[in-house]
């Protein structure tokens, strides 16, 4: 390939310490895919949670010059500006404003997921010693706990809700990355009790600690007083004691009682890592969806950007009258039906006040933002599967996507993805425009498919839409791979869909 030996050269450093991490590119290239792979391993593993992820994608944005908005409040935009708005923490909803774009013209949105598949505190985590070992209180969040996750180095994180001493409540993240969590398989030794199934309840309960104190093998039940942290009534007595001191500790809080309530889960440690012989490949967690996401979100501050276009051909680009929105959502692995989902009005309310906020009129009409989806385009970027070669049966021939090749559409007949005949045409005259390569997934008649925010979203406000994600091994196991140089070849095309949306539109416009 004409890129293996910039690839190597680029990667060869992740092996040495760095005293720095590497930049983003400011525009993606035709030869500097591989100058996106440590910038996208660094963001898995410094980001292990939704909440790190989504604030670090909102750090970017801020360093880009994008302003933060909020739901609340009443929005004073302007053309040629950029903005952003969270919910929840846990999604967000990104966009620039063409200098030329008014009310009613079109979109090009990439909407993703940033949520992945994990194990979550119980509200009240703590359990009795069994055996002398700490146990904690985890339920699965999706396909989560199944056998991958067995005898994995998992650390804890997430956000936790604190009352200062002005009685205002604020939320912090926090995350211990060392592992104190494990969930210890049984040696096939004892035959027949080892080889499962497992009861998750009972039999996937992680070991976080020792406390022989009062417990024997059998005994349920411990000898110890229960220990009230931040007195009676508090939430963090309801909270395994070294867990709450060890959460306190990093957040250098001294009084238990401060803690109002937290959101946390246990995530593998171990970081992101390049493999391979020749380093074409990332090992990684989480990488589903937070490969699309992070490679939209790297578009779209490329695309604002005053960096020249790198087209294959003499014309430039012409994005003036678009509206360029990345949105990732939260809780797609669970249907996306919660307020933080794709399911939910954040992206179509977003358009309206984005139309409403515009307007001529102090009485803005709905009609405006009809035309809006109307003359709008939806790329619905979730990871698809990539070939693996130990179970080619399980593929089409000619649907089975390659590692670093490019981006690949998904089509499903019967609508669990929202790809046809009309998009596919525009985004493979897009990726003519920009110089990316696409490649074709559709499951055999004999699988089931998966699903995406593509179908609800264009359903909901009527947009064009095609599913179109980057390729990966392993889907929803707690370790997946992707290619070396897939995330660079995703902002590429994603960066080229906002770049060239309005020039191909105009191809497929009627009349």
């Amino acid at each position: 390939m004409e890129e293996a030996p910039h690839q190597n050269s680029e990667l060869a450093s992740f092996d040495r310490p760095r005293s720095r991490k590497p930049p983003v590119p400011p525009r993606a290239t035709s030869r500097n895919a591989a100058s996106y792979t440590v910038p996208f391993m660094d963001f898995l593993t410094d980001n292990p949670t939704v909440f790190h992820a989504v604030s670090s994608l909102a750090s970017d944005l801020d360093t880009a010059g994008f302003k933060k908005l909020n739901e609340r409040d009443n929005w004073k935009l302007k053309q040629g500006e950029k903005y952003y708005v969270e919910r929840n923490g846990s999604s967000m909803i990104a966009f620039t404003i063409g200098e030329e774009w008014e009310p009613g013209h079109g979109a090009c949105i990439l909407a993703g997921h940033v949520d992945a598949l994990s194990v979550r505190l119980k509200p009240i985590p703590k359990l009795e010693t069994k055996a002398g070992y700490l146990q904690l209180g985890v339920a699965p969040y999706a396909g989560a706990l199944n056998s991958t996750w067995w005898d994995r180095d998992l650390g804890i994180g997430g956000r936790v809700l604190v009352k200062e001493s002005s009685g205002k409540i604020t939320t912090k993240l926090v995350k211990l990355n060392y592992p104190i969590a494990r969930v210890p398989t049984l040696a096939p030794h004892f035959g027949a009790a080892a080889q499962g199934p497992f009861n998750p309840e009972t039999q996937m309960v992680p070991i976080i600690g020792l406390d022989d104190s009062g417990s024997t093998y059998g005994d349920d039940t411990t000898n110890d007083k229960p220990t009230l942290l931040g007195g009676e009534g508090a939430f963090a007595s309801t909270q395994p004691e070294r867990l709450v001191k060890a959460i306190a500790g990093e957040l250098g809080i001294s009084d238990y009682s401060t803690i109002v309530n937290w959101e946390l889960e246990l995530f593998d440690t171990q970081p992101a890592q390049v493999g391979g012989l020749d380093k074409e490949f990332i090992f990684a967690g989480r990488i589903d969806d937070k490969l699309c996401s992070w490679a939209a979100l790297q578009a779209l501050i490329s695309s604002s950007s005053s960096e020249p276009a790198d087209t294959p051909i003499a014309e430039s680009p012409s994005s003036t009258k678009t509206l360029k929105v990345v949105g990732l959502f939260d809780d797609e692995e669970i249907g996306s039906l919660l307020r933080q989902g794709a399911r939910s009005n954040f992206l179509p309310e977003t358009i309206a006040r984005i139309n409403d906020a515009l307007s001529s009129s102090s009485t803005p009409s709905p009609s405006a933002t009809a035309r809006t989806f109307a003359n709008s385009f939806l790329i619905s970027s979730d990871v698809t599967h990539a070939v693996n070669p130990n179970f080619l049966g399980a593929y089409l021939p000619q649907h089975a996507p390659r590692l670093n090749v490019g981006v690949a559409v998904s089509a499903d007949p019967n609508g669990h993805m929202t790809t046809d005949a009309v998009s596919t045409a525009l985004l493979t005259r897009i990726a003519e425009r920009c110089g990316s390569k696409l490649q074709l997934f559709q499951i055999r008649n004999d699988s089931r498919s998966g699903g995406t925010v593509g179908p609800m979203l264009s359903s909901a406000t009527g947009m064009r839409a095609i599913d179109a994600g980057i390729p990966q091994l392993s889907m929803h196991s707690v370790r997946a791979t992707t290619g070396s140089l897939d995330p660079g070849l995703g902002v590429r095309l994603f960066q080229g869909a906002l770049d060239w949306y309005e020039v191909v539109d105009g191809e497929f416009r009627e009349g």
